[in-house]
């Protein structure tokens, strides 16, 4: 007599990646930076509220911060590489906690010395992202990413969430000044609470100067076809989908809904959108995780596309949840796959690219977005946009190894 051939019930499954103490402490280190990331702006906003800070100053002081956050990506992904990523990791979240008090002391005094101080915390900020992408992989088995991938997804889209709003609670009782400080506290845990890694330092003889280290970053994700074609995909879709939500969608919600309600609420949207996307992606593991990465990634066309005519809200913040989830969609898989299909040694530098190209264009797109909405009118920019959102990741998956996001593409 046969055997019953097992079902998915009778597999046993392996421990939850939440049970798994290491994991939990990098997720907590992950979750902290996070929180702090997006807290400051909204604490500096306050300060423009009771004067303390101008609009203009405001401004130049998160401009640095992001300034120094596209600088560093690229260092903090050849040190990554180069020595331990846990102490890439510690020193870039020590940086955040010292910096963070001083933000404080040039609140009403100096933009000038605000400027400087967030721009060694966007320094840390950068650091941090390649060096986690990488300890990520040395922390956890590669059976479980996806799920870990999607557990420090949902925590980034929590903190989206919780740190507005904690920051307008705790600001009933704290100053502006306890509440910088209070960010630098959030950067000291990120700094203390990862674990160590698995992997050794590359030995001193193997080591060349940093610009071709990172060259050779680039080499490695030119090896992979899926990779410059997810990662073309995501830039266009970011300058285009993005930027129309940062220019468009504030100024619509204003000039044609008459409220600031309809902003906050596709911006909410978007959020469950992307926490419900990461739920998913935490179990769900699709034949062709390429194919239908690029899929969700498609679906942020429906952002800008709900903007083009007078429709009602309801239908905006559909399609900001469908942005949001597919965003997630994309998300997951690719972080995943970049962590099994690049040679470790290379993989902090080749997620500094990935980060770098990603979030450098962004700011790219806001500035772009605003003069051609002059140029040309809401519509045609708004139609190009969502155009652009479709097209491009339908172009990715022609790429044949994109289907499955590897090089040798699995049945």
């Amino acid at each position: 007599m046969t055997a019953p051939t097992p079902t998915a019930s009778d597999t046993p499954h392996p421990r939850s990646i939440l049970r798994e103490r290491r994991f939990i402490r990098l997720w907590c280190g992950t979750t902290a930076s996070g929180l702090a990331t997006w807290a400051l702006p909204f604490i500096l906003g306050l300060a423009v509220l009771d004067r303390t800070l101008t609009a203009a100053g405001l401004g130049v002081v998160l401009a640095t911060r992001t300034a120094g956050f596209l600088v560093a990506v690229p260092i903090s992904g050849v040190l990554a590489d180069r020595y331990s990523r846990r102490a890439v990791v510690l020193w870039a979240g020590l940086a955040g906690a010292l910096a963070s008090p001083v933000i404080a002391l040039g609140l009403g005094r100096s933009v000038l010395l605000m400027s400087l101080a967030a721009a060694v915390v966007g320094a840390g900020q950068g650091a941090c992202r390649p060096a986690f992408q990488a300890l990520t992989a040395e922390v956890v088995d590669a059976d479980r990413r996806q799920p870990a991938n999607a557990a420090i997804t949902l925590a980034v889209r929590v903190t989206t969430l919780a740190a507005p709003t904690a920051t307008a609670l705790l600001a009933v009782v704290l100053n502006t000044w306890t509440l910088l400080v209070g960010t630098g506290l959030l950067w000291l845990l990120a700094a203390l609470l990862p674990p160590q890694g698995l992997r050794a330092p590359a030995p001193t003889a193997d080591r060349a100067p940093p610009l071709k280290e990172f060259g050779e970053g680039v080499r490695e994700a030119r090896r992979h076809p899926w990779f410059l074609a997810g990662l073309a995909a995501l830039a266009a879709v970011i300058f285009t989908g993005y930027s129309a939500t940062g220019v468009a969608l504030p100024l619509i919600s204003r000039d044609r809904y008459g409220t600031e309600a309809v902003l906050a609420g596709a911006l909410t949207a978007y959020t469950v959108g992307a926490l419900i996307g990461a739920v998913l992606m935490a179990r769900w593991k699709p034949r062709a995780q390429g194919w239908a990465a690029l899929v969700g990634l498609a679906l942020y066309g429906f952002a800008p596309l709900s903007l083009l005519l007078p429709v009602h809200p309801a239908v905006v913040f559909a399609a900001y949840a469908l942005a949001g989830l597919g965003i997630e969609l994309f998300n997951v898989p690719w972080f995943t796959a970049t962590q099994r299909e690049v040679e470790p040694r290379l993989l902090a530098r080749v997620s500094s690219l990935d980060f770098l190209i990603s979030y450098g264009l962004a700011p790219v797109g806001l500035a772009f977005l605003a003069p051609a909405i002059d140029a040309f009118g809401w519509q045609p920019v708004l139609a190009a946009c969502a155009l652009v959102c479709f097209l491009a990741p339908a172009a990715a998956a022609l790429v044949p190894s994109s289907r499955g996001f590897s090089r040798q593409e699995r049945k």
